[in-house]
């Protein structure tokens, strides 16, 4: 089977790549290793997925294309026949989505349609793509679930995460591409994102610069780690979603649908406290951090927390990694990574 990852290059394209090398698949990535982080750590992982394939005798194929550059992708396409594809590139950031709102129409509109539009064309057998937490928005009812609606986004990069999910049921329920949407939170574990506060608090703490720690610390995450994550994604390749010929359009459920088109959220369903995040950094680092309280960001969340029913029940969820546990791995791959 050959499988298609956009974002190859990025966190969690990076980890998966790696993983279907290992079980043995051929992998096309795609990435325009843009600069919104440091591109020495994106070409970093590249090199390590380049190792992955030489100890697995699989076969990787790495393409350098931006997902807006319609005509480059499609050619993609034809001459690779892909049969599965991934799709996780995108502009990631809610805070930056504020400053650079076109980027993230560029990115995670044009960018999907282009993809969408090749898995219409090549008749894939699965298309699975990354949504986000995010666009649970300015919901407070929590644990956050499939069934609830979504119809408030907060950030802008929650906007064009939740058009993506309305995009892929059209195409599912027009062209029957099986679909799966996967609605994350809070992903971190080794190789992860400089943006993120796993990362900036860890380099923070490293060089004794101040962490700035919003809405004064009364904010919660259902931080998951990244082999939870890849895990299931895995595990999605082998169950395509079907048409369900037993749904009630007289009752709409946000989490279900006629076609053959699924929403999941992948999470910890174990949110913590963001100052108890900080003191577990602190102790596997040996260093107190120096913090700077400050009110809540726009666009930003007071607690994410994920209800994984609808996945737990469709396919065997083995791994649940304590934050205690990830952290740790974190931290020692970022002391060998940066030489700490």
């Amino acid at each position: 089977m050959k499988i298609l990852i956009t974002g190859v290059a990025g966190f969690i394209g990076f980890h998966l790549c790696k993983k279907l090398l290992n079980d043995g698949y051929q992998i096309i990535g795609l990435d325009n290793i843009n600069s919104y982080y440091d591109i020495n750590l994106k070409l970093s992982r590249l090199n390590e997925l380049k190792k992955a394939e030489i100890k697995s005798n699989s076969n990787f194929i790495f393409k350098k294309v931006d997902l807006v550059k319609k005509e480059e992708i499609f050619q993609i396409f034809d001459e690779e026949k892909p049969d599965v594809i991934f799709h996780f590139a995108a502009q990631a950031g809610v805070r930056y989505s504020i400053e650079n709102p076109f980027s993230y129409i560029d990115s995670n509109v044009t960018g999907f349609m282009n993809i969408i539009e090749c898995c219409r064309k090549n008749k894939v057998k699965s298309f699975i793509f990354a949504s986000s937490s995010s666009v649970y928005g300015g919901n407070t009812k929590i644990p956050y679930s499939e069934k609830d609606p979504v119809d408030h986004p907060i950030s802008l990069y929650a906007a064009t995460k939740r058009s993506n999910e309305l995009f892929a049921h059209v195409y599912s329920h027009l062209y029957g591409i099986p679909s799966i949407g996967i609605r994350l939170f809070t992903v971190y574990g080794p190789w992860g994102r400089p943006d993120m506060a796993p990362f900036i608090f860890t380099k923070s703490i490293f060089s004794g610069e101040a962490i700035k720690i919003f809405n004064n610390g009364d904010m919660n995450r259902d931080f998951t780690y990244i082999d939870d994550v890849i895990d299931a994604l895995a595990k999605l390749i082998a169950k395509p979603p079907v048409r369900n010929n037993k749904y009630d359009s007289s009752k709409p459920n946000p989490s279900k649908s006629w076609s053959n088109f699924k929403i999941f959220n992948i999470g910890n369903s174990n949110p913590i406290k963001l100052m108890k995040f900080i003191e577990i950094l602190e102790n596997e680092i040996g260093i107190k951090a120096v913090k700077e309280y400050l009110p809540m960001q726009p666009g930003d969340v007071k607690t994410t927390f994920a209800d994984t029913k609808n996945i737990e029940n469709y396919i065997e969820i083995t791994n649940n990694t304590s934050l205690e546990k990830g952290i740790k791995n974190f931290i020692n791959w970022y002391k060998e990574y940066y030489s700490k």
